[in-house]
């Protein structure tokens, strides 16, 4: 199936290729929410970067309405630390739980200059900033126990992906597109829709 190009409404097929969110997801906002926006993303890409306050401004406007489901995806090929840095944020996710996991992700996204510019040796340090154990961190990193997890929606998925990607998913079951780091009205735009249609 290719991406379409445009923003827009999805068919049916294409919705279906969308995994749907479950409780493997790191999630944040409700999961009750009616409206879900589902970013694929590469933590050393400058549009994600970019594209993270946009996904933030939009859960906290949206007060329990819309939720925000992020999935690694990872393009070694531009970004050689990307795949490392997914790993240390399941890691985080491991001992930090959703809340491990986001602030982990936030901490990524300030300090990185994106395009590889991170220093991998600093990820135990940026666990901890975000209160982990340091210690038990670089063990689960050390371990490579999350490679394949990091780099799981690369292999699975359907459409050909840039980054970020994000889908618009409401609870009838409809979805749209977004390709790119679009402004925040760009994006409510959509997600009034998925919610009004």
């Amino acid at each position: 199936t290719e991406t379409p190009k445009i923003n827009g409404k999805l068919s049916e097929d294409q919705v279906k290729a969308i995994p749907a969110v479950s409780e493997s997801d790191w999630l944040r906002g409700e999961r009750g929410a009616e409206v879900f926006l589902i970013e694929y993303s590469d933590l050393e890409c400058p549009f994600c970067k970019q594209f993270h306050p946009i996904a933030q401004k939009a859960v906290d406007e949206y007060k329990g309405r819309a939720a925000w489901v992020y999935r690694h995806l990872p393009i070694e090929q531009l970004h050689s630390k990307a795949g490392k840095e997914a790993e240390a944020a399941e890691c985080a996710g491991e001992l930090g739980g959703q809340s491990g996991f986001w602030k982990f992700v936030d901490k990524i996204f300030e300090t990185t200059p994106s395009n590889d510019g991170l220093d991998l040796t600093k990820l135990p340090q940026l666990a901890s900033q975000v209160g982990l154990n340091q210690t038990q961190f670089k063990a689960c990193l050390d371990s490579g126990k999350y490679k394949v997890k990091a780099s799981k929606h690369l292999q699975t998925w359907s459409f050909k992906l840039a980054t970020p990607t994000n889908f618009i998913v409401n609870n009838k079951g409809e979805a749209w597109i977004i390709p790119g780091a679009v402004p925040f009205e760009q994006l409510k735009a959509t997600v009034d829709e998925a919610l009004g249609s």
